[in-house]
């Protein structure tokens, strides 16, 4: 199976196979890939004649195969992508299947033919997936760990020229969560606003992203970490009035990923820097502020306030309890966290 970053180096040299096949939860490198073959395989006095671009819902495997034994029309070669591949009605059928498993074993060499089959996996067991896995670049594409998105911010950044510090990134992560997509798009802006040679920083993040430097997801872990409840109630004050732009979902499932970590912090016993920040996956310039934390809420607080956090989501949804404001939601859960 080849990976995402070994397929994006062969496609930057220009070197192309006769069938992709992109799959999984996370779409941002389906459609990172699919982007870069529809941008960059064929000039633009080429697109015209020799790029398709079919959506999964409207077509069959004959469709398909129909354009992708086509022979390239004054050109080497054509491309051919199936955007929303998972739609294809097709895939649990057996004649179906046959025809682009023999497709697959003998591709037309002048074709490139790229699915996109996205937040679904086909099965392994089927003699499709098989065949698959075999004769095309195959991606399986994951959901990264909440923990690595970080260092993902951090190299994604790199790559495209930016330098960004650190507490520009755990603002970003924090406040974002595991949404690529989103964290690429806001990081190409901050690149886009930030003069070269100027490293990304909070106020960057601010100015541009329009996340808060000093109230945001990041600075309330930060205070409830430090119990500094003044600080804490300052910032759900301004969460509540800015509902948009801190929905009550986010802010929880952060607070939970914030509390899973001290938990791993007591199991492991983990409460120096070093040893910190590879059991939670953190730089280790932030361990200090988990280690403190962990320190203020013993193990037995922390399993609480994960089973409080747990409470509060379930309100936010309007499961078994009256309806409340999410902004009296939060402040009655901080309140309980702290207290």
């Amino acid at each position: 199976m080849a990976e995402y970053v070994e397929i994006v180096k062969d496609l930057q040299n220009g070197k192309y196979a006769p069938v992709y096949f992109l799959q999984g939860d996370e779409p941002f490198f389906i459609d990172n890939i699919l982007s870069h073959i529809e941008k960059n395989a064929l000039d633009e006095t080429q697109k015209s004649f020799n790029q398709y671009v079919l959506y999964g819902k409207d077509v069959s495997f004959t469709d398909i195969l129909n354009v992708a034994r086509k022979y390239p029309m004054m050109g080497e070669r054509q491309v051919v992508l199936i955007k929303e591949a998972q739609d294809i009605k097709d895939w649990k059928k057996e004649d179906a299947q046959t025809m682009l498993c023999a497709y697959l074993e003998n591709p037309l060499p002048s074709t490139i033919l790229v699915f996109g089959h996205k937040y679904k996996s086909l099965d392994k067991r089927t003699k499709v997936a098989k065949v698959l896995t075999k004769n095309a670049v195959f991606l399986d594409s994951k959901k990264i760990y909440d923990d690595k998105v970080p260092g993902w911010v951090s190299s994604y950044a790199k790559a495209s020229g930016a330098n960004i510090s650190d507490k520009a990134i755990m603002i970003l992560t924090e406040n974002i969560g595991n949404n690529l997509q989103r964290l690429a798009n806001e990081l190409d802006k901050l690149k886009l606003n930030v003069p070269d040679g100027q490293q990304i920083d909070d106020k960057a993040v601010e100015k541009y992203v329009g996340i808060s430097k000093d109230y945001n997801a990041f600075e309330l872990q930060k205070a409830i970490s430090l119990r500094d409840e003044v600080k804490a109630v300052k910032i759900i004050n301004y969460f509540a009035a800015n509902p948009s732009s801190n929905p009550l979902i986010l802010i929880i499932a952060n607070l939970y990923a914030y509390f899973s970590k001290l938990l791993v912090l007591h199991h492991q016993n983990a409460y120096e820097k070093g040893a910190a920040a590879r059991a939670i996956g953190v730089n280790p310039f932030f361990a200090g502020e988990y280690i403190m934390a962990a320190k203020n809420y013993p193990i037995h607080v922390v399993v609480r306030n994960i089973e409080m956090i747990h409470h509060a989501d379930l309100q936010s949804k309007g499961i078994g309890y009256g309806p409340m404001k999410e902004g009296d939601i939060l402040r009655e859960l901080i309140f309980k966290l702290m207290h």
